[in-house]
Order: C-alpha cells, then structure tokens, then sequence
C-alpha cells in the first residue's frame, strides 16, 4: 500500500528550559564564573597546525569558548545553556568546599583536568600572597607605623649603634629603635650625603619587594653621637687603621626611615665573596642568579610606577637579612655565608618622559670620542655589567661600549650557570640596543636558569608549545607537593627563593618559555 502523506509540522511554542545536552555535543557558550577568572593564568590549547603540534587537542586542553548566547523563546533544542546556579570560584575551592559544589565544578566544560589545574594556580596566587606579607609585612600594619612616626624626630627614637649599619654611595644607615604597641622595632635611619638630592620620591608609590621602602621622614639636627665613617673611596686613600670620625658640626638634615634595616652592599658582599665563589661556584652562582632575578623584578616595578633608576651600581644595591630563614638555610649555605638576602634598589627617581636614560647617538659619540660619558645609562647595560661584578670579572663602562658583543670578557665555566650567565650578559650589552634583550626578557632568563626547562628537556622530544605547557603544568603540581611534604616535615616555613619560584610558575606561559628557550639555548 502507499505510504500515507506526511503530516505538516506544527510550530511549537517552547518553555524556558534547561534542554538534555547530548553526549556528541560541544559547548559553544560561555564558561562559568570559575573558568572565566582561571582561564587568564592558564595556557591556552596548541595551535592545531603549528610545526610539532598534534593534529588533536589533548584531553586536558579547554576548549575554545564562544560567544555566549542567551536563552530565548526560539533556542533550538539540544543547544546548551549556562547554569542557573552560580558556580563556585576556583579561588575560593578548598579540601573543605562542600561536595555539592564540586559536583557543579566536575560538570562543568572544563572537566576534571581544567578543574585540578585551575585549583592549582589558584593555590599559586594565594601562596604567594601570604609569603609576600611575610616577608614584607601588612599594608595595614605599615599605615599604622606611618601614622605613628609621623612629626617625630630623633627624641622618639633609639640610637642602637653609634656607627652605620651599612654606607652605600648615596646614604648612611643607622639601627634606631621605636617603641610601638608595646614592643620595640628596630629601623634604619637613612641620611643622605650632602651631594644627593632628597629622596621624598621613594614614598609616593606601593610597596615591593626589592624596592627600599619609606615609613617616614623627618628634618632635625644630627644628634653629636653618631659617627660617620669615610666612604670606600675615601677608605682607600686614607691610612689603614685610622678611626672614624665624627662630622665637625652637627648639621640639619633631612632623614628617612625604612623598616628594611640592610647590613651591607652588593659591592661589600661580592668583596667578600671571592673565596666563596672559587669552593663552592655552584652554590655562588645559584645565589647570583637569585639576586640578579630580584634587580629585574625591582626594575620592572620601577617602569610600571613610572620611575627611573638613579645609580644602578653595585654601592647601592643593599642586602636585607630575611626574616626567620628557612631551616633548610641553616644548612650548608648557611654555612658558606650563602643564605639568600633580600636586594633593595635604592636610588631612583621621577620620570619625566619615556625615553631610553642613554640613547643610541649618546653611546655611539661616546664611543667615538665625540662626548662625554652619559650621565645615565640604559637598564639593560647596567644589569649586564651587574652580571660581571658578581662574578668577580673585572669590567668598566668604558670598556662595555667599546667592546662588540662577541669580545666581551670572558666569563669562566664554574658551573652549570656560567653559560647562561654569560649568554645573558652577551645579549644585555648588545652594541645595537635594538638587538638587545629587555629588562622582562633578562627576568625571564634567569627564571629559566634557576628553575628549567633546562636544555636535556629537548633531548628527547622536539620543542613545542605542547612539551612546554604539559611541563609547566607537572612542574606546578609536584611545586604544591614539595610545599605540603616541606610543611609535614622538618624543612621550616617557606622564604624569599620559594615566594620566587612561586611567582614564577604563577605567572609563566608556555608561550614565554618557547621564546626564552629560543634566545637561551
């Protein structure tokens, strides 16, 4: 028999609902609230058709998310949807979030993979917060101590050593004490030499970590009692033995105080440092990479405030004593004379435009004879010369720019971080300052030196953005592991070099690591 017509299509009208989404389905909305705000610090998927790439996205991969569309009357059925309930942030999961919420984030597009690596980073950012307020203290706590200290003078203070803890090229530091909240805090008083200009500047912007802070300042007579020692140039001139003295008169000068009391410079440590660095050259070198990491850090903070390095050298970099050092600090390192100190920048100041301090016609007639010496020099150079002062090779800034990038001085291979060391001193005192690397690419050399991929990575497996994100990503899970093993143990409470590393693998991307490999190795 013929089949009967087929009956017309009735147009429905459809409900509001949350339609079935079938297994076959692919998500095109929006993510939820969790995934939006982890997605940024996340690596994004590989480039299907890039050189190395696999033809698929990995199981782990998010997908790429669409434009969200909303509900309406005519949403066709089969289409997802977001969730009515608001899912939880992943900033805000812990051991403790209920099941009911985890169920939520399991469903979730992302998948269980997306949900452990956003958890995660997460972890990262908060880990990172509490070491940084360890080592730096409390916003809180350092508006109360400025609020306390300001219109005080010299009489609220404790003079605890008549001579300075620390002498840099531009300021004296003395150890004083203050009484607050029923305990006694010990700072620096800062008081500038007579030739450097007022340092009022270093209070206008936030707090960092390698940046010399500022709780307050004062104008006072120098009380008679302190006793101010001969520069180092002047030291080496004068007969050994000799005593400091005090100033004839007891001037009127402005003062400064810094809760970050330093017991001495770069240039004193890497003085003393010699012996150190031909014994143990692995531990010295490591420790130089740390303290150059923590120039570029301070660097860049400086440009994001708009604000210009005034005398990056080596008599003005200071070093601060962490609090309470890690036990695993006391060990040999500690031994050595090794254990990590903070590096403050403390000259700057106010920049006025955006140019280079140096610029290319400067440095090209300096080295032609046919100008003086600037008086300022770029960043990079300035950090590539630190580079070769730690490591005890001798190195002028006339020299610099008369060398071509491939005659500079040689740097010996002591340890594993000579090469790179050296490598990326080479690509900061370029003669083109075009070639040169930035002050962020620097940081993210060192980061690479300190904490890989190191160049057996490769050995195996070509490079890809792939390698390197799968990388990055076990590297941050066995980092928590190591901190919660630490945290059971007898290794004590994190420090400066772990806050570092957190940073770090906060912050990096597999995309960074394929371009700082590319210029490295």
């Amino acid at each position: 028999d013929p089949l009967p017509p087929p009956l017309p299509k009735k147009q429905l009208q459809r409900a509001e609902s949350l339609p079935e989404q079938g297994p076959s389905q692919h998500w095109q909305g929006d993510p939820a609230p969790w995934a939006a705000s982890t997605l940024s610090s996340i690596p994004p998927p590989h480039p299907p058709h890039e050189e190395g790439a696999p033809s698929s996205i990995p199981p782990c991969d998010r997908p790429s998310w669409g434009p969200k569309r909303p509900l309406t009357k005519s949403q066709s059925l089969g289409e997802p949807v977001a969730w009515s309930s608001p899912s939880p942030s992943l900033v805000e999961v812990t051991f403790g979030t209920a099941d009911g919420e985890l169920g939520q984030l399991l469903e979730s597009p992302a998948g269980l993979c997306g949900v452990v690596l956003g958890c995660q980073v997460a972890t990262l950012a908060r880990l990172s917060a509490r070491l940084q307020e360890k080592l730096l203290g409390s916003e809180e706590r350092q508006r109360l101590l400025e609020a306390e200290l300001a219109g005080k003078g010299w009489a609220a203070l404790s003079i605890l050593e008549r001579e300075p803890c620390c002498q840099s090229r531009d300021a004296w530091y003395f150890s004083v004490g203050f009484a607050f909240e029923q305990s006694q805090l010990v700072f620096a008083a800062k008081v500038p030499k007579p030739c450097c200009a007022s340092l009022g500047v270093q209070s206008s912007f936030g707090a960092h970590c390698s940046i010399q802070r500022l709780i307050g300042h004062f104008t006072d007579r120098l009380p008679w009692e302190l006793v101010f020692p001969e520069s180092p140039e002047e030291q080496s001139q004068s007969p050994s033995g000799e005593e400091p003295a005090h100033l004839p008169t007891c001037p009127v000068l402005q003062v400064f105080i810094s809760p970050e009391v330093p017991y001495q410079t770069l240039a004193g440590f890497v003085k003393r440092t010699h012996g150190l660095h031909r014994t143990s050259p692995g531990h010295y070198e490591r420790l130089a990479c740390l303290l150059l990491l923590q120039v570029c850090m301070g660097l860049e903070h400086l440009r994001v405030q708009n604000m210009g390095q005034g005398d990056l050298c080596p008599e003005n970099l200071l070093l601060v004593q962490c609090p309470c050092p890690p036990k695993s600090q006391q060990g040999k390192e500690a031994s050595l004379g090794l254990s990590l100190p903070r590096l403050l920048i403390s000259s700057f100041f106010k920049v006025k435009d955006k140019q280079r301090p140096c610029s290319t016609s400067q440095e090209q007639d300096w080295t032609k004879g046919l100008a003086a010496p600037p008086a300022l020099v770029a960043d990079e150079m300035n950090v590539g010369m630190l580079i070769y002062q730690i490591l005890h090779v001798d190195i002028s800034l006339e020299n610099t720019l008369g060398f071509r990038s491939n005659s500079l001085p040689e740097i010996p291979s002591l340890s594993i971080y000579s090469t790179g060391l050296k490598r990326l001193a080479m690509l900061l005192l370029h003669t083109d300052p075009r070639k040169r690397v930035s002050i962020e690419q620097a940081r993210s050399i060192l980061q690479v030196l300190l904490w890989g991929p190191r160049q057996e990575l490769f050995a195996r497996s070509k490079k890809s953005l792939t390698l390197l994100r799968n990388w990055v990503e076990v590297k941050r899970a066995l980092l928590l592991l190591k901190f919660a093993e630490n945290s059971a143990g007898a290794a004590g409470s994190p420090g400066l070099e772990e806050w570092l590393c957190c940073q770090y693998f906060k912050e990096v991307t597999e995309h960074t690591l394929y371009q700082v490999t590319q210029a490295l190795y």
